[in-house]
């Protein structure tokens, strides 16, 4: 991790939410820092800081599962905030953040955040707003874990993130992965992951180039999901 040149008060959701006059109370008390790929930037069960928003690159956000094991929650990019599942009474960071590629974050004190809250109501609100679609996306995904096929599951997840990252020129979902990850991701293992997207490309349904996925037939990947 190393210290980097501000934002311009102008790109991330935050300097966007609050009011024009607290913005220089704003610029006084951030940080922005740059993770290199694969660097933690914050660790579950540590003391909460402070609250991290993303200017740019991406982040895998994750929690332990079992001894050896990893879920990954989501997956942030720019302009997304990470840490704040640590607000609560206990302030302890429930989950971990890494870079899954260079990464540069704006750092907010959690006193100073706090605050911000209190001051910028509308901000709040987005805030509040945001927290009941992660939740509801929770809900779908712990709903799917439970119910949804091996091949369902992995499926929808390919759906997920190209409708949350979008394509890039070439026609690949705009993130790159490891299968360790998307298995993580799906909750199953790297070996049935495989297993699955082999089949998907056999199928016609996905293509691959090195790390970069291409949904190459979205109707025959839905019918997975039912």
């Amino acid at each position: 991790m190393k210290k980097k040149k501000n934002c311009d008060l102008q790109s991330c959701t935050l300097c966007k939410g609050c009011l024009k006059e607290w913005l220089p109370a704003l610029d006084v008390n951030r940080k922005t820092y740059e993770f290199k790929k694969g660097e933690l930037i914050f660790k579950e069960d540590e003391v909460v800081t402070g609250i991290y928003f993303l200017n740019s690159g991406k982040a895998k956000v994750h929690k332990k599962w079992g001894t050896d094991k990893e879920l990954i929650v989501r997956f942030a990019g720019a302009g997304d905030i990470v840490g704040h599942r640590g607000l609560g009474n206990e302030m302890i960071y429930p989950v971990s953040a890494t870079a899954i590629e260079e990464v540069s974050v704006c750092f907010i004190d959690l006193d100073f955040f706090l605050s911000t809250l209190k001051v910028n109501h509308e901000y709040a609100f987005n805030l509040l707003m945001f927290y009941a679609e992660e939740l509801q996306e929770s809900e779908k995904r712990m709903r799917n874990l439970a119910h949804m096929t091996v091949r369902g599951r992995i499926a929808y997840g390919l759906l997920r993130l190209k409708e949350r990252f979008g394509v890039s020129e070439l026609g690949s979902i705009n993130i790159i992965l490891s299968r360790n990850d998307l298995a993580s991701y799906v909750g199953t293992t790297y070996e049935t992951t495989f297993r699955v997207l082999s089949d998907f490309t056999q199928e016609k349904i996905v293509s691959f180039s090195g790390k970069n996925i291409s949904i190459i037939n979205e109707e025959k990947l839905l019918l997975n999901l039912q």
